[in-house]
């Protein structure tokens, strides 16, 4: 395998030009760049990085933050107003819903037409077109227009088109998010298979879990600048670090009552961690069906996690909540005291609540981490919400394997099973 990069960016921007009035347009061409009559935009700005083979790199950041204008530039639809990119080997890209087909052709055809544009002999893709009608899942519709798809059709042919023409490069951007959960998990699947067998990945997705699971980097874009690129579950992370203060400064500009943001004083071990600091976490604590700190747990057992906190304000409405996250950064499992129905007390300043969660451990063998938060809500739909305090990884445990109750996937939910028998 090269050492070479597959995919190589270097001080990469573009810019727009924003117009106040179509006259200024006019006045800009006729002046050949002499003056500036515009407002210059930079949609991306000083982003470099490299991707080798075989890798994924998962690209996050809010609407506008310019993923998908980096896309289109790796891709070769765009051109940069600076830096520079480099792409070896064959790429294929699923940039925005329909790209690369003509809607009056048979999805027959524009498979065909898709492998033509590729450089791959009509023979060839003929020969493929029954591996990429099944993975479609789009059966007789493959002879029907593709203006009469619906977006989900769309979607799952220009995928199975995608991946049939055996990239080197797949650059696929939120389109795989109009189809339904059967084909996202089915994609997921085959990009993993792929990414194991030597494709370099370039993926956009508002699913944190999506990109922590099927990519091992990630580039966390904020106003067309990079802010974070390295390991998807760090970056990703950070990316939702970032979120949820600018969703907090916009709560504490609204409820000034609140007051500015309180340094934490705890120390709680943790791998991030971010709030407005007005209710804090303290400390934290894995227990046994004895109330015994643990850290290994059998199917079956009773785990409780035990969450210390103290106010700094007045307030109301206080719920925590926990998740469980496995080795992978696929959150699990979890819930809030506001959603199960539990009422935390008014606190006051240097007021303390203890709350503890107990569940039955259905997880299979393996290591988890656990993630604690506190928040302000009162209402059902969270528009009132404020994150006091999150810690990333305040906890760790083990599960250890049962021979006599062998579980397969990432946990198991008690099923009931029945049989009949008749004879004759």
């Amino acid at each position: 395998m090269s050492c070479e990069p597959v995919i190589r960016v270097r001080d990469l921007g573009k810019l727009y030009p924003i117009y106040a009035t179509p006259k200024d347009r006019l006045k800009q061409a006729l002046w050949r760049g002499r003056r500036r009559f515009f407002t210059p935009f930079w949609a991306l700005r000083n982003v470099s990085f490299e991707v080798g083979r075989g890798e994924s790199v998962g690209i996050v950041g809010r609407n506008g933050s310019g993923k998908t204008t980096l896309l289109q530039i790796i891709a070769g639809t765009l051109a940069p107003s600076e830096g520079e990119v480099r792409v070896r080997g064959r790429v294929a890209a699923l940039l925005q819903l329909g790209s690369g087909f003509n809607p009056q052709f048979t999805g027959r055809e524009n498979v065909l037409l898709n492998g033509s544009i590729l450089g791959i002999p009509r023979a060839e893709m003929e020969r493929k077109l029954g591996e990429i009608v099944e993975f479609a899942e789009i059966g007789e519709h493959i002879d029907q227009p593709v203006k009469t798809y619906s977006s989900g059709m769309y979607a799952r042919l220009a995928f199975s088109v995608a991946i049939s023409v055996e990239p080197d490069v797949l650059i696929v951007d939120e389109i795989l998010s109009v189809g339904d959960v059967g084909f996202q998990q089915k994609c997921v699947a085959r990009l993993r298979r792929l990414r194991d067998a030597g494709l370099t990945l370039l993926f956009v997705s508002h699913s944190p879990d999506a990109v922590r699971s099927t990519c091992q980097k990630a580039l966390f874009l904020a106003d067309g600048a990079p802010r974070a690129f390295g390991p998807a579950e760090q970056v990703v992370n950070a990316y939702l670090k970032y979120v949820r203060t600018q969703t907090n400064a916009e709560a504490l500009a609204r409820e000034s009552k609140l007051g500015k943001a309180i340094p934490f004083r705890s120390d709680v071990p943790g791998r991030l961690r971010y709030g407005t600091g007005h209710v804090q976490l303290e400390e934290v604590e894995l227990l046994d069906a004895r109330g015994e700190p643990c850290r290994t747990f059998g199917f079956g057992d009773a785990v409780t996690i035990e969450a210390r906190l103290r106010a700094e304000i007045d307030v109301e409405h206080v719920s925590v909540s926990f998740l469980v996250r496995d080795a992978t950064g696929v959150d699990l499992l979890g819930t809030t005291s506001f959603d199960e129905g539990v009422k935390v007390p008014a606190l006051g300043p240097g007021d303390r609540a203890t709350l503890r969660f107990t569940f039955t451990n259905v997880l299979r063998k393996g290591s988890f981490g656990v993630c604690l938060a506190v928040h302000r809500v009162s209402r059902s739909d969270y528009c009132d919400n404020v994150l006091f305090d999150q810690v990333d990884g305040c906890a760790a445990f083990a599960v250890a394997a049962n021979p006599a109750r062998p579980i397969h996937y990432k946990f198991h939910v008690p099923v009931k099973v029945e049989v009949e028998t008749s004879h004759g």
